[in-house]
């Protein structure tokens, strides 16, 4: 098991998220446990590139709800409904969210004044269900690129693929 963590930063980012899925491979190799995966990917991308704050936000009630879940950073909200902020919109739609300037994103959610960028990704079951998302805040304005929404998209694909059963 790789248990080293990472330092990515100044990396180029698709040097930089291939290593960080390997590491992630490998470390969750055999581990068919949601939180598991999500407390090490949180800190996994958390710690090789330096983010402000990183973690997922779980679905609590289908198409309504997401409630904070494994993270790296100061304290996150705790709650955030479907179709609000960042978080809620990439629930809502499905789709990943890049944000260049939280400043001027219609409902951004403060839960770090020094959070000025942001991407949000879903993340699906098997089923195509969505468990939640995949938050990510930088203290620098357009920190987060489509290389990022790829890098992040992948790591996040294994939530997808079937699990062998016991």
């Amino acid at each position: 098991m790789a248990e080293t963590t990472l330092d990515l930063a100044g990396v180029a980012k698709p040097e930089a998220y291939a290593d960080l899925a390997r590491q992630i491979d490998i470390v969750l190799e055999g581990i068919d446990d949601e939180v598991a995966a999500m407390a090490t990917i949180s800190s996994a991308v958390h710690n090789a590139l330096r983010h402000l704050w990183t973690g997922f936000y779980r679905v609590a009630v289908p198409g309504k709800l997401l409630r904070v879940g494994p993270y790296q950073g100061t304290l996150g909200c705790l709650e955030i409904e479907f179709g609000r902020g960042v978080c809620g919109t990439a629930a809502a739609t499905g789709k990943t969210v890049i944000v260049d300037d939280v400043a001027a994103f219609p409902g951004h959610i403060t839960c770090d004044p020094r959070s000025r960028s942001e991407i949000v990704v879903p993340v699906f079951d098997p089923h195509h269900g969505l468990l939640g998302v995949f938050d990510v805040d930088s203290d620098r304005p357009g920190a987060f690129d489509e290389q990022d929404r790829d890098g992040l998209e992948a790591i996040l694909a294994r939530f997808a693929s079937p699990r062998p059963g016991p």
